[in-house]
């Protein structure tokens, strides 16, 4: 007789980095990556999806770049799901991350985590942190809720089953999502079924990838059913091959790449949706989906230098050596790079089961058909298909049961965005089991609810202590940003101009604008009639919107290739905020990039003290003075230890500033990230 499975409301302590606040700034520009070339090889479903559905920018998340290396023992909320086989540790509050699961058979952690959190700038927003399996929603990356707290609550159905349910209002697609975990008695394996609902009246990009991190150790092996994989490099190249045979070598061993790499296994459509690491002993995280989940992804670090290097910078060790790691992960496309049209209107979806295959060791390191045989044969034994299936169909019966009991609350962004759609008269979606509550609304929406009630003649303000009048006098401003047509027509309406609404109005066509010359004209025509226009009623910019109209006045001169007008937008902005970092570093960089190495080392000079000593401020300062010719002076600064916390994924900045103004000398190896 089995022990019952349980969920338990605890906490957790984990040596975790300060966050730091979100960036002042609105993300209005362009996502950092590679622009990838689809060899020959590569069919033509998945090079049209590639050319389709990208975002401009990741707006109106802000990005989250102010975090340090520090860090402090930090509690947080766990959901820990437990039965007499398996013990899985969800955190909702850094994004719903499954952070441990241990298969009590072996005692052995199936997931690669750590005592200790870093961030690091590989997210859509910036900052992202290794270990568990992360769910990631909207566009290619690491998904803009990676960081922060889910809904969260626990869900009793008339089954009596327990079920964990996270959810969260996705702002970049517009779009609702939920996670349903669950652990049935007996079972070797997790369940979790994840929904997402469309309520827009048009057809929109749809990306979904779960990431699984897990243990790398040498003997180590990754097995999929398929005989080739999609390779992407970070040079930009895709191409087919078999990854048993890449580069004159077994890639499906992690350990033997020399450098990080993807492979995107091509599975056949009527194959079973599995993929399963296995250690020394067979054991081993088994990721083993619904049909729907059609992706598998096989990640790995590689052991050269800079793949080394990062596995130290993101999962330190009290020993110095890095917990190596690579990644497994199932997506919706078959590859990374590609969306998929979910309809207007469309609800989806899938169930995915996480345990271990426990593998004979001596098939699953064999030759790789007889490997893959052998793995089908344990996925089936450890989660057959009609378990999957009626996994799926109970998943779908419990999708709308409405919550049981609350354990973390989310933002208000879901709760607004009701709102914004009864004032536009749109359809919203059926919210009895994932519930956007009044009481989250907070004073980041506020300023939004208020623009929507002064229109509707609705004086509630629940997201203030107490209520009061709606205010007679013109949109008086907000730190946080929307987007949407309706809200841009709310701004500009007669009775709600103002500056303040000028400013807003101008960053939201400016985050939908193209790269075209008209298009920039229109943004910076904008922002100088925030600038500079006497409005009748309300009061005139505050500085902080008047530093971020310079700023966006800055950038659309620069698309427009007008360098001298834009970087001199840019220093004006510096001039009002002084205090800001994320002001001075954009437009120290943006004056290196566009051959203005002195406009950036005045910038640089009127920085206060707070700002001079940072990183990645420290490293610009040697930039500028290579720019400038002063080889000796940006030697002296990297000689004497420039760590930029966050450095970007693929960037090789500070190896190749190393090269230049030290030539005759190796570069250190905290400065080698070179992912080629």
């Amino acid at each position: 007789m089995g022990t019952a499975s349980s969920i338990t409301l605890t906490t957790c302590v984990i040596e975790l980095a300060e966050l730091g606040r979100d960036s002042p700034l609105p993300s209005v520009q362009p996502l950092l990556e590679p622009p990838y070339v689809v060899g020959d090889t590569i069919p033509s479903e998945i090079s049209s999806g590639v050319r389709w559905g990208k975002v401009n920018n990741v707006y109106p998340y802000p990005m989250q770049e102010s975090y340090t290396r520090e860090v402090s023992a930090t509690e947080l909320t766990a959901v820990v799901l437990e039965n007499d086989k398996v013990k899985a540790t969800f955190l909702p509050q850094l994004g719903g991350r499954l952070w441990e699961l241990t298969d009590k058979a072996t005692g052995k952690e199936l997931l690669h985590t750590q005592d200790r959190i870093h961030f690091a700038n590989f997210a859509l927003r910036n900052a992202w942190f290794a270990g568990g399996i992360e769910f990631n929603i909207g566009t290619r990356g690491h998904s803009t809720t990676t960081n922060i707290p889910l809904h969260s609550a626990i869900v009793r159905t008339l089954e009596g089953q327990e079920v964990l349910r996270m959810w969260e209002f996705d702002r970049l697609r517009e779009v609702v999502f939920q996670i349903d975990a669950w652990l049935p008695e007996d079972s070797p394996v997790i369940f979790v079924a994840v929904r997402i609902r469309n309520p827009n009246d048009k057809t929109v990009p749809m990306y979904w990838w779960t990431n699984a991190a897990i243990p790398q150790t040498p003997l180590t092996r990754v097995i999929a059913p398929a005989t080739h994989a999609y390779a992407t490099d970070y040079d930009g190249s895709m191409a087919r091959v078999d990854p048993t045979k890449f580069q004159d070598r077994d890639a499906t061993w992690p350990a033997r790449n020399t450098h990080a790499v993807d492979f995107f296994f091509d599975l056949a459509p009527d194959e079973r949706r599995w993929e399963v690491a296995a250690d020394a002993d067979g054991d081993g995280l088994a990721l083993v989906s619904s049909a729907q989940l059609r992706g598998r992804k096989l990640f790995v670090w590689g052991e050269s230098l800079g793949g080394q290097r990062w596995q130290e910078w993101l999962s330190p060790s009290d020993s110095g050596e890095p917990r190596q790691y690579a990644e497994i992960q199932s997506g919706l496309a078959q590859t990374q790079f590609e969306h998929v049209p979910m309809p207007a209107g469309a609800s989806w979806q899938w169930v995915e089961a996480f345990g271990n295959a426990a593998l004979d060791p001596a098939l699953a390191g064999g030759q790789w058909s007889a490997a893959v045989a052998h793995g089908a044969q344990r996925v089936e034994a450890l989660v057959s298909e009609q378990a999957i299936a009626k996994a799926l169909d109970d998943a779908g019966a419990w999708a709308d049961l409405p919550p049981s009991e609350m354990v973390v609350a989310g933002n208000g962004w879901g709760a607004l965005e009701r709102e914004r759609r009864q004032h536009a008269d749109l359809d919203w979606l059926d919210e009895t089991g994932t519930p956007f509550g009044q009481e989250t609304l907070t004073a980041e929406q506020g300023p939004w609810a208020e623009l929507l009630r002064a229109n509707e003649g609705i004086v509630e303000k629940p997201f203030e202590a107490t209520a009061g009048e709606v205010p007679s006098q013109p949109f008086g401003g907000a730190a946080s940003f929307v987007r949407g047509l309706d809200w841009e027509d709310l701004l500009t309406a007669g009775r709600n101009t103002s500056a303040e609404g000028a400013f807003h109005h101008a960053v939201m066509v400016q985050a939908r604008a193209s790269a075209g010359a008209g298009d920039q004209a229109v943004v910076a025509k904008l922002y100088r009639q925030a600038l500079e226009t006497t409005f009748a009623a309300g009061e005139p910019l505050s500085v902080r919107s008047r530093a971020l109209s310079h700023r966006g006045l800055g950038l659309a001169l620069l698309a427009a290739d007008d360098i001298a007008g834009g970087l001199a937008e840019l220093a004006a902005a510096c001039a009002l905020e002084g205090e800001c970092r994320e002001l001075l570093v954009e437009a120290v960089t943006l004056a290196l990039d566009n051959g203005a190495p002195q406009l950036a080392q005045e910038l640089l000079d009127r920085a206060p003290a707070s700002l001079a000593g940072l990183g990645r401020v420290r490293f610009l300062q040697a930039k500028t003075h290579a720019d400038l010719g002063e080889r000796d002076a940006a030697a002296a600064i990297l000689k004497s230890g420039v760590e930029v916390v966050d450095l970007r994924e693929g960037v090789n900045a500070l190896h190749e500033l190393w090269k230049q103004v030290c030539p005759d000398e190796d570069v250190p190896a905290e400065y080698q990230f070179s992912m080629h």
